[in-house]
């Protein structure tokens, strides 16, 4: 195996050749360890019972990092370690010719000392705020430093939707995606962008780590997909988290002084976020199985559609997306209806649609929550109060309306049987946050 391919990064072998001078440096763990009635995966630090998980030949496996190859207990996890052996950049390595708002400064330049100091930092900051740009002097410093970066996220959307940007700020710097479809195959790059599961396949290899929308599933409710990205990180690392909506947990680790904090309560172009409307809209299903949609929202549907405004239709599952779309055919003939979902196979080029504007909406599960950026659009959620959707989740489809600092007046009007608990958080949530980002405006003068 050519040696490049394992700086930094874990392969499951029994045995392991690679060109000299490296095979003396390579160095191996045993993948999973069977202790008791106990098996703990070295990889993804989960632990399970023995019993549940043993092959016919007798061997254990670990169920929980399954997709990335199955390890079992006669294998290594080999690894080199990471020699920071890329090309000298061109300074300045960063080519983004933006401006950043006051406030941004400020939290750009405490991502550039938490850098520096390779201590852990958590970025709390409103949908919209400018995340992206913010991380552009940090990074900046760290590769210009000869340092190796990486971006993750738990979602695919959000990675591709951070590609171009990335690749646009940083022109002089090689860089690789990486997710489970990626046409690309891996090679050794200073910057990499990948989904939170691809760190599974790294180990010591990052000296900053970026974890963008942390409060997303699954990274939020996989202790693996933590652990991941502790181990992806060199012990002389640091790690950013980046979210609108911190979890109890990061806000505790903040709390302890476990991780230090930035908070930006005000989006970029100074506008406050649109608040939620809800209005009550009994047996919609019902009216579904009818192929009738609730009559407050085939109105307003039917504004957007005679004035081709875009809009993004939330619904809770995948078995609604059908049911919608025969509604809103029913409902209108001639309009066709675009559905998208996390396995949909065309979901990339439906999501690009959306934004070159070749299709006016989109019918969508949570898949589209976050991470994606239309410049001008009005956002509907139908079944509101399911349980599929958190507080943190209806924050975030909220946040998809108003991004452009010439249209930030967007309609975010949810649709529930009841207005649960979730929905009157997510309504207290965006207006404690609009109260504190005009406190902050007036204090600006």
């Amino acid at each position: 195996m050519e040696a490049t391919q394992l700086f930094g990064r874990q392969v499951l072998q029994e045995t392991l050749v690679v060109s000299e001078p490296y095979q003396a440096q390579l160095e191996s763990r045993t993948a999973l360890k069977v202790v008791g009635r106990w098996v703990h995966c070295q990889r993804c630090d989960q632990r399970v019972k023995a019993q549940t998980v043993k092959l016919p030949d007798g061997r254990y496996y670990c169920p929980h990092c399954f997709q990335l190859g199955r390890v079992t207990a006669k294998q290594q996890l080999w690894h080199l370690p990471d020699p920071n052996r890329f090309p000298e950049v061109a300074k300045p390595a960063l080519t983004w010719q933006g401006q950043l708002t006051r406030h941004q400064e400020a939290c750009s330049q405490q991502i550039l000392h938490h850098f520096q100091a390779h201590s852990d930092h958590l970025l709390w900051a409103v949908t919209g705020a400018g995340k992206t740009e913010m991380l552009f002097k940090g990074i900046q410093w760290a590769v210009e430093a000869g340092l190796r970066v990486a971006i993750a996220s738990p979602r695919i959307d959000v990675c591709l939707e951070l590609v171009p940007r990335i690749r646009e700020a940083f022109q002089k710097v090689e860089q690789i995606v990486l997710y489970g479809d990626a046409p690309e195959p891996y090679r050794y790059c200073q910057l990499t962008i990948c989904t939170t599961h691809q760190l599974l396949r790294f180990y010591h290899a990052f000296d900053v780590l970026i974890v963008d929308e942390v409060d997303a599933f699954p990274f939020a409710s996989d202790p693996g997909l933590f652990f991941a990205a502790q181990q992806a990180k060199k012990p002389t690392g640091a790690i950013l988290y980046l979210t609108a909506t911190p979890s109890r947990q990061l806000l505790r680790q903040v709390k302890r002084g476990q991780l230090q904090l930035s908070y930006l309560p005000l989006r970029y172009h100074g506008h406050p976020l649109p608040v939620i409307n809800a209005t009550r809209s009994k047996n919609w299903r019902q009216q579904l199985g009818k192929q009738q949609l609730p009559s407050q929202l085939r109105r307003l549907m039917k504004q957007r559609l005679d004035s081709q405004r875009q809009f993004l239709l939330f619904v809770p599952h995948i078995r609604d997306l059908a049911l919608v779309a025969a509604a809103i055919t029913h409902a209108f003939p001639k309009i066709p209806v675009t559905t998208v979902y996390a396995a949909d196979p065309e979901r990339h080029e439906k999501v690009q649609a959306m934004r070159s504007r070749e299709c006016l909406f989109l019918v969508t599960t949570t898949i589209l929550e976050r991470g994606v950026t239309f410049p001008d659009i009005d956002v509907f959620v139908l079944g509101a109060d399911d349980p599929v959707f958190s507080t943190a989740a209806l924050v975030q489809i909220a946040g998809r309306a108003g991004r452009r600092a010439d249209a930030p007046d967007g309609l975010v009007q949810f649709f529930c049987q009841n207005e649960t608990a979730p929905v009157r958080l997510a309504q207290r949530q965006i207006k404690l946050v609009n109260r504190k980002g005009q406190l902050l405006k007036r204090e600006d003068g």
